[in-house]
């Protein structure tokens, strides 16, 4: 971890955007080094808001906890569950996390079941309880494209915005509108195709506002193996493990400096 104090404060006389001065520092360049060179993500908590993490699995490892939104007499609540995954894409997803960030801290809470489905009220709960937890980071690598869950999809992204907790969430493989990648507080993800594993580009024309390698991509599969996934759902947890590096290196940043770090290391945006 790095203790130097991380408020950004924009150097205005700085020749280019990413000259920054460091609260209580010199001015520093913002870099891919400065970022997060050096880190590991310890330090930092990471949930995966999907379909649950497979225990043991070697591309993961170890899961500090494991929750689902179950059914209680009637009424939505999440609770405590044994590790498990029906269905994959949450291990999937997990894995991406844990190879960009190897020793953040995973937690997984299911809000799909088998098959992948899952109805709009058990992501709410997931997400109220995963906001409620003040983790560092966010995954979601789904949405909903029913507009009767946009108003409190919206408050719950500015909760965790203000909270301090950067949700980031993958952007509907169709072009739809879909909840939540579409609000502002949230860092939004596409998928792009090119070769480098490691880039990242910031998109000039939002909604979606970050890309990142999201085309035949080598994830955990079920029992242990390996599959190859295509899909915005698998450029998200990039971009997540990519955040818990940030700020596993500089604990203090918001949720809106989080987000301008990544855009001032973009690639295609580095150097302008």
């Amino acid at each position: 971890m790095n203790d130097r104090p991380a408020v950004l404060t924009w150097n205005l006389l700085g020749r280019n955007p990413q000259e920054i001065a460091i609260s209580g520092g010199e001015p520093a360049w913002v870099t891919p080094e400065w970022a997060w060179g050096g880190a590991t993500g310890a330090g930092a908590r990471v949930c995966i808001v999907d379909s649950g993490i497979e225990p043991g699995h070697p591309l993961v490892g170890s899961v500090a906890s494991s929750h689902a939104v179950v059914d209680r007499d009637g009424a939505i609540a999440v609770a405590k569950v044994e590790p498990a995954d029906e269905f994959g894409h949450g291990t999937a997803c997990a894995s991406i996390v844990r190879r960009v960030a190897p020793e953040s801290e995973l937690h997984s809470v299911r809000v799909l079941g088998h098959g992948g489905a899952g109805a709009g009220e058990a992501l709410i709960a997931g997400l109220t309880w995963a906001v409620e937890q003040g983790f560092d980071v966010i995954n979601l690598s789904l949405s909903t494209a029913r507009t009767k869950y946009k108003d409190v999809l919206r408050e719950l992204a500015d909760e965790a915005y203000f909270r301090g907790s950067v949700i980031v969430a993958s952007a509907h493989n169709a072009r739809i509108e879909s909840f939540p990648w579409r609000f502002s507080s949230v860092i939004s993800v596409g998928s792009h195709a090119e070769d480098d594993m490691s880039m990242v580009l910031y998109n000039p024309r939002p909604p979606v506002e970050f890309f990142a390698r999201g085309q035949a991509v080598t994830v955990a599969g079920l029992g242990g193996g390996t599959t190859t996934n295509t899909g915005n759902s698998f450029a998200t947890p990039y971009i997540s493990g990519l955040c818990a590096l940030i700020l596993s290196k500089h604990p203090r940043l918001t949720v809106f400096e989080t987000k301008t770090v990544l855009y001032l290391t973009a690639a295609n945006v580095t150097g302008a």
